[in-house]
């Protein structure tokens, strides 16, 4: 535990340095760059990492710095594939007069201090549930496959250039709160760029929806490194320009508005200037801010949450999926029960023939349908009989 702490603690404070422009004083001789890796990968910073490497390259064995640099090479490629690709989908959505909403985009890695910090991010459309399967056929077509499901929400796709879409007709974010204030947020949306079919978020709603995402994250124990990296960028970038009021509002909608606070803070505390912390505030109690660093470094292991808000929409959560495995295991019921009463049908068909198919066998019975039943026993008669003489003979086979 304490190890996956120091390893999260140490990603932080190296991005941190990165991000600052800090002089890096890496003990590199007390790392496992292994694990170092693996865990850098999982908050895909390990691009990040790679540029704290240089100049210090000859203490970190070669295998794990060729892992670095593989991670760094392909952030540096993704600048020229992730503009062609989006645009493409996006013209493709517009071409076929498809009404689609981009959830999140690549822009984020323009507001790096170089792009090639940024994370090979991805593109989430939102699409009617009536044209989903049209518009997942529209990027077959473009050379997409899927690469793994949302069962209930949508799927992931990419393509042979390494570009990630995600297509979905249901937000995968639980609760009925997140989905009713999540609808309000899209029914205020206007056109995203010059396109006439596609919609895109607000500023203020962009941070929004991030901001939220990274609550419902952080509460299901799937926060990322870089989601809080994005958050900082982004905020740093757009503040003086945002309606913080309106931001507010919206939080307080999704009633995160204080733990989304907390995680913004904590981005700064990261990853802020001096200048920018001191701005931020000092925080009256540090031993909150303990506990949310360490559930996010330990992935949820650490946890020891004492955030009411975080609490409650855990708890939400919680109860929406209880509730959908109910909704499947009872899916998984009625389903058994169908088939088992299509095979006694089955059965009870070959038992008891119907009328006409007896008629061809016992003629009597167009004169008399009252025999109806008398020819069912003879036939099962004549049936087992039959079963009894055939399986005699065979055990009286010679070998």
């Amino acid at each position: 535990m304490e190890r996956l702490i120091y390893e999260g603690r140490f990603l932080v404070n190296t991005v941190g340095g990165i991000m600052r422009q800090d002089d890096l004083r890496v003990m590199y001789g007390r790392v496992n760059w292994e694990k170092m890796f693996r865990e850098a990968d999982y908050h895909k910073i390990a691009n990040i990492i790679y540029l704290a490497s240089l100049g210090n390259g000859d203490k970190i064995p070669e295998r794990w710095r060729e892992r670095f640099f593989e991670r760094y090479q392909k952030a540096l490629r993704f600048g020229d594939v992730y503009r062609e690709a989006q645009q493409e989908i996006l013209m493709m959505m517009e071409m076929m007069n498809l009404p689609c909403f981009v959830i999140s985009s690549c822009a984020v890695r323009e507001l790096y201090p170089v792009p090639e910090m940024s994370a090979c991010g991805l593109l989430k459309l939102l699409v009617d549930e009536k044209s989903y399967v049209l518009a997942k056929g529209y990027m077959v077509d473009l050379g997409y496959e899927t690469d793994y499901s949302y069962k209930g929400y949508g799927e992931h796709m990419k393509n042979a250039a390494g570009f990630d879409m995600e297509i979905y007709y249901k937000l995968p974010l639980r609760t009925r709160l997140y989905d009713k204030n999540m609808k309000l947020m899209l029914e205020t949306a206007s056109f995203w760029g010059r396109y006439k079919y596609v919609r895109g978020f607000s500023l203020e709603n962009q941070f929004v929806y991030m901001l939220a995402s990274a609550a419902y994250a952080y509460v299901t124990d799937a926060l990322l490194i870089r989601n809080v990296l994005d958050l900082y960028v982004f905020h740093r970038m757009w503040k003086e320009k945002m309606n913080i009021e309106s931001i507010e509002k919206r939080m307080e909608g999704f009633r995160v508005d204080e733990l989304g606070k907390k995680i913004l803070h904590i981005a700064y505390m990261w990853f802020g200037s001096k200048g920018e912390k001191a701005s931020d505030g000092l925080p009256e109690d540090i031993k909150v801010y303990d506990i949310l660093e360490n559930r996010i470094l330990s992935r949820g292991v650490l946890n020891n949450e004492t955030d009411q808000q975080a609490l409650k929409l855990e708890r939400l959560v919680q109860r929406e999926i209880n509730r959908e495995q109910f909704r499947e295991k009872r899916a998984a019921f009625t389903e058994k029960w169908r088939k088992r009463r299509k095979n006694t049908g089955r059965m009870l068909r070959w038992v008891f023939p119907e009328y006409k198919y007896m008629c061809v066998i016992y003629p009597i019975l167009e004169d008399f349908s009252i025999l109806l039943p008398i020819c069912w026993i003879w036939r099962g008669i004549r049936q087992l009989k039959g079963l009894l003489i055939s399986n005699l003979f065979k055990k009286k086979k010679p070998d």
